[in-house]
């Protein structure tokens, strides 16, 4: 999955083309739980007919966001190009010390170059939310904390998300998922953005 192979047919009819789903977060450290929740979740609006562009890790090591300054990295410049072209957005955060984590939030802070644009920020867009912390109280606290941007950013937050306590035998020793109450959430986590983000008619 790759920002750019996933948008070739944005002008396509709105009746025809398939929904975008962008995913966002992670960590630094490559093949974190975030990540690998993000990845089982686009991989399931995949599976569902959705395509799905990915920015985490590297992707997201995004020099401070200054709004005084017009100048951006091609790092940004792709991550805000896919959140315009986005049909809905699933963000994923480890719980650091009880919140989101800087790198993140710093990615987030991105979308306030989109608040002079037709649909400003992600104006009425899907909002899935994943969070990975070592314990229920920083996961479930973080979840909520994504909830809250999405609607700052006038997205509309999925009934569904997902809060994962990674003090639990969530994955095996391959990083295949094999907990599969989370398995069950992250895939109905994807429906839920699917049926939001499809055009009238088309689920």
């Amino acid at each position: 999955m790759t920002a750019g192979s996933t948008m070739t047919d944005r002008k396509a009819p709105e009746t025809e083309r398939q929904p975008l789903v962008v995913g966002l977060g992670g960590t630094l450290r490559a093949d974190s739980s975030t990540e690998r929740a993000l990845r089982h979740c686009l991989y399931a609006v995949e599976r569902r007919g959705g395509r799905t562009a990915l920015f985490s890790g590297e992707q997201i090591n995004l020099p401070m966001y200054n709004p005084q300054d017009p100048v951006r990295t091609p790092e940004a410049v792709a991550l805000v190009e896919a959140l315009r072209a986005a049909d809905a957005v699933i963000v994923g955060s480890p719980g650091y010390h009880g919140a989101i984590s800087g790198l993140v939030k710093n990615a987030l802070d991105y979308v306030e170059d989109m608040r002079t644009d037709p649909t400003v920020y992600l104006d009425n867009k899907p909002w899935g939310c994943i969070t990975c912390a070592y314990g229920w109280q920083a996961a479930v606290g973080t979840l909520g904390q994504l909830r809250g941007i999405g609607h700052a950013l006038r997205a509309w937050p999925t009934p569904i998300g997902v809060a994962i306590n990674s003090a639990d035998k969530i994955w095996d020793d391959a990083g295949v998922l094999i907990d599969t109450g989370v398995q069950g959430q992250l895939e109905l986590l994807a429906v839920q953005v699917l049926t939001s983000a499809k055009p009238i008619g088309t689920i």
